[in-house]
């Protein structure tokens, strides 16, 4: 029992470290070949995890060639518009000039009714306010809507808006961010000046976070 307990966490380890080396894609957005390794290196993991009489050696090996083979196509990918084609396919247009492409529809093997869910999740409820939409290799869909019917913004109307930057976080859980505190230029006295207005010290926060514009969030621990 105890010998797959511990075969079980280095596997479990050892899946972790080469799923961060594949990258930081979610699931849904995963290429063909991507989750094909990625079923895969499940797979191997599992066998060894279980059966204590086959060697760990025969589930690491195989999962690290698979890194192998995933970083070499990546490379391949990035080198190759050609070899990408084939590798991770090119996007469909499912929807031209706001009029759906039946032929895609089939060649895709698409519904309509699988279309207006994808398109629901876009938050898009009528059909008719979309111009374009885009299967991408991923499995996702982009929707681009009429001119008409997008959502406006301050340039629609010359409007130039502050610059707002990116929040910090500045205490998390109790525990100072003081990678963060250098980013912004600040040091622990000034942390523990902006705490006191709030009437705590920094390490008795939940959560403190500073914005670009210099407004500070801070919500004492419970």
């Amino acid at each position: 029992m105890l010998t797959i307990f511990v075969r079980s966490i280095i596997l479990y380890i050892i899946v972790l470290v080469v799923m961060r080396l594949m990258g930081k894609r979610e699931i849904g957005q995963l290429q063909p070949f991507e989750l094909a390794i990625s079923i895969m290196i499940a797979d191997l993991a599992s066998i060894p995890m279980t059966e204590s009489g086959i060697p760990i050696s025969n589930g690491i090996i195989p999962i690290l060639g698979l890194l192998v083979m995933h970083l070499l196509i990546s490379l391949l990918n990035m080198k190759s518009n050609n070899a990408r084609k084939i590798i991770c396919g090119k996007p469909s247009i499912l929807i031209y000039r706001g009029r759906i492409d039946e032929q895609v529809l089939k060649k895709e093997r698409f519904t309509v009714n699988e279309l207006q869910e994808r398109l629901r999740a876009n938050n898009i409820v009528n059909l008719g306010d979309v111009e374009y939409a885009i299967l991408e290799t991923s499995g996702q869909i982009t929707v681009i809507q009429k001119p008409n019917k997008r959502t406006t913004t301050p340039e629609d109307f010359n409007i130039m808006p502050e610059y707002e930057g990116i929040p910090y976080d500045l205490v998390v859980d109790g525990k100072v961010m003081n990678e963060n505190l250098k980013q912004i230029g600040r040091n622990y006295k000034w942390l523990e000046k902006e705490a006191e207005k709030f009437g705590i010290k920094p390490e008795e926060a939940l959560i403190m976070t500073v914005d670009g514009k210099g407004q500070i969030f801070c919500q004492k621990k419970a």
